[in-house]
């Protein structure tokens, strides 16, 4: 960041770029997470059950997407959680088709089961990259100017 770049106005641009990017993938990692479990059960995925997928992803996109733009548009000193705390809670899209179409749950080991007990089919992301690889950079970025922002805002004067 050069020094004469408002911070303010970098972390708002970084938002507004994170936003941006999980708005433009939540759709496409929705149907990836059906595709690859549906293949990975029965081998292939029917046309009625992608077009449910989609659906969901398009669903998915715009409510998720709102909410995760929301929280990163929101002053930092108000913000309650992470991107990635709200991109778990959307596991609910893919579950929801996967359970539909008769998929089997997922073993997963005790610490996933006890930290996502909703998440039935192992979808939880452990990054945003895990949503795209995209994100990962982006996240970055914007953690990086929000922790920037947060220390100005609150550093302690010296004496």
């Amino acid at each position: 960041m050069a020094d004469t770049e408002d911070p303010e106005l970098a972390l708002a641009d970084h938002a507004q770029a994170l936003a941006d990017g999980i708005e433009g993938v939540l759709d496409k990692w929705v149907v990836g997470c059906v595709v690859d479990r549906v293949t990975a059960w029965r081998g292939s995925v029917d046309p009625e059950l992608r077009a449910a997928a989609h659906e969901a992803g398009q669903r998915c996109r715009d409510e998720v997407g709102h909410e995760v733009r929301g929280l990163l548009l929101a002053d930092i000193d108000a913000q309650s959680g992470t991107p990635l705390t709200i991109l778990r809670r959307a596991v609910s899209y893919p579950t929801e088709v996967l359970a539909g179409a008769g998929v089997p749950h997922v073993v997963r080991d005790g610490f996933a089961e006890r930290m996502f007990p909703d998440d039935v089919y192992g979808l939880a992301p452990a990054s945003l990259a895990d949503i795209d690889p995209s994100l990962g950079e982006l996240g970055i970025a914007w953690g990086a100017a929000k922790a920037f922002e947060h220390r100005r805002r609150h550093r302690n004067p010296r004496p």
